[in-house]
């Protein structure tokens, strides 16, 4: 079929690169942003701006609240089809409550489950959800969507198609694919060294984008390779279910030796028990851990069993002063406040597993390490748009010969994967400061709107990408460059005029998640511009002819994408 190997190399890496590219466009660019979600969080609700707080004391603040939690309707509506016969009214088995904070929350997360009544499955829960002040214990509304943590960062591993696992799997795919492109790509260039250092933006389109997707891809090959490869890490479970397959007897079996083995009840009691202070156990908690010499921050408090005899409460330390993604959990009695279990070292091959999870999710304390992973993200990001340049303009003066048109497709959903999901972003943000506050459903309509944007993003595309058929470049690219430029900073003025919050102030006062967002929308602002106006001095320009065969050899051979 090909000539020699790397030939075939290239083919896999430009057809499988081009398809899957406008996935791993949006898992890389929303990824990016989920490395400062809080702090996109705190932009999107103002009611959040204040400093990280530590975990508030269970007995006086926390108590009250789970005990005043329900399963939300979301939750229940879901439920309807997991159940046989009509839907119960109410859930008085309480499974479990669970806190959870990071050093940068303002606000604390609180979580329950309770007892699905006529379950198909025995197993199956109902789940509520609340976030609070953990300064005083005051609710925080429920319909304000925390753009950051509960938006962007599930798209960038689920797409937001949940039914049937759907997304998580369209993203495992892609990754897998992506660490086969990285492959061919290393093959497909053997002189990658040398193109490390190679960038001529004064060259013709096709020459200067090909050495922009060269110099982003190398620059940056480690970084892709080790986050393509612990995204599948982190999701083997749902990839490879064991729960859900003739595996799960064995499954559940296996759970229950490992409670007799770990002495933390794997069952309720079903006799009623009490709960002795938590604040007692976290305080013992840090104990141990300061014995250790370690820092005694509580990321993550549960309460299992709750209610019963057979309940117990762990307390694991917060991930802020290690890569690896473990908690040092300690379990005690609910009842007594004994301390039950200890968690020992992990295995040779936990350790692993951990230090990957915790390499990918970064809940470190590192903030330089932080921005490389963003810049580690965006040189993907320029790496997929400048193939997908690349290989339009390789090819549309072919198609424009033969009167086909593959190529302004191609640009078409280039386009709108690339410049199109900025101002769907961008525009979710600015729909955010101009939203009413107590409109019902506040945080659909933020969707509504984002999901809108892109799809008139796709429209203009289509309609704006016509000269490819005449092989030139289409006007698409700097038009919404321009909107993007327009949308950051109209973004950045309505945070201030809605809040108060300008940069003088923000930057003055040293609130960071701020002023890094209105600095990072200018930023981008600014290079829309510059991205616009080299765009816009080439719309209209006809490509350049044709090298000759031999003096094009060696692209063709090394560069086929």
């Amino acid at each position: 079929m090909f000539q020699n190997f790397r030939l075939s190399m290239a083919w896999l890496h430009t057809w499988f690169g081009l398809v899957l590219g406008f996935v791993l466009m949006a898992v890389f660019f929303f990824g990016s942003l989920s490395v400062f979600d809080r702090e996109i969080d705190r932009w999107a609700i103002p009611s959040t701006r204040f400093e990280p707080q530590p975990m508030p004391s269970f007995d006086r603040m926390l108590l009250p609240v789970f005990q005043d939690m329900k399963p939300s309707a979301q939750s229940i509506e879901q439920a309807r089809s997991r159940v046989s016969g009509p839907m119960a009214d109410s859930f008085p088995v309480v499974k479990s409550w669970g806190a959870y904070t990071t050093h940068r929350d303002p606000v604390l997360s609180l979580f329950s489950s309770y007892e699905l009544p006529n379950a198909k499955d025995p197993e199956d829960s109902v789940f509520g959800d609340r976030t609070i002040d953990p300064r005083n214990g005051r609710l925080l509304p429920d319909d304000h969507l925390k753009i950051g943590s509960q938006f962007f960062y599930p798209l960038h591993y689920s797409l937001h198609l949940e039914w049937k696992n759907l997304g998580y799997f369209i993203v495992g795919f892609s990754a897998l694919v992506m660490l086969v492109a990285l492959v061919s790509g290393v093959v497909m260039h053997r002189k990658i060294f040398r193109e490390l250092f190679t960038f001529r933006p004064r060259k013709h389109t096709q020459r200067s984008t090909l050495d922009l997707h060269n110099l982003t891809g190398v620059v940056a090959l480690p970084f892709h390779f080790i986050f393509a490869f612990s995204g599948l890490v982190i999701f083997g479970s749902i990839y490879f279910p064991i729960t859900d397959t003739q595996l799960k007897p064995l499954h559940d079996l296996h759970e229950k030796h490992e409670a007799m083995e770990t002495g933390l009840p794997h069952d309720r009691a079903g006799v009623p028990g009490t709960l002795a202070s938590v604040d007692a156990m976290v305080a013992e908690a840090k104990r141990r851990w300061a014995a250790k010499d370690m820092a005694g921050d509580v990321g993550f408090l549960s309460v299992q069993h709750v209610g019963d005899a057979n309940s117990y409460v762990s307390v694991y330390r917060a991930g802020t002063d290690r890569i690896a993604l473990t908690g040092e959990g300690i379990h005690f009695k609910a009842s007594t406040g004994e301390v039950l279990r200890e968690d020992p070292p992990l295995t040779p091959v936990a350790s692993v597993n951990t230090f990957l999870t915790g390499l990918h999710l970064q809940h470190f304390r590192h903030w330089l390490l932080r921005w490389l992973y963003v810049l580690g993200g965006l040189s993907g990001c320029a790496c997929i748009a400048t193939g997908f340049v690349f290989f339009v303009e390789k090819r549309k003066r072919q198609h424009a010969k033969q009167e086909r048109g593959g190529a302004r497709w191609v640009d078409a959903f280039a386009v709108t994967t690339v410049t199109g999901m900025l101002v769907a972003t961008l525009a979710m943000l600015i729909g955010n400061r101009l939203l009413p506050d107590d409109l019902p459903a506040r945080g659909d309509w933020e969707k509504y709107i984002f999901c809108g944007a892109w799809l008139l993003a796709f429209a203009h595309a289509i309609w704006r990408t016509a000269p490819v058929a005449e092989a030139r470049m289409a006007p698409a690219w700097a038009e919404q460059c321009w909107a993007v430029a327009a949308m950051a900073v109209a973004a950045v003025l309505l945070n201030w005029v809605t809040t108060g919050d300008h940069l003088l102030r923000t930057i003055v006062q040293g609130y960071w998640p701020v002023a890094g967002a209105d600095l990072f929308m200018l930023a981008s602002a600014a290079v829309a511009v510059m991205a616009a106006r080299k765009l816009g001095r080439r719309t209209g320009v006809t490509s350049a002819p044709a090298a000759p065969r031999a003096a094009s050899a060696r692209v063709e051979e090394s560069a086929r994408a």
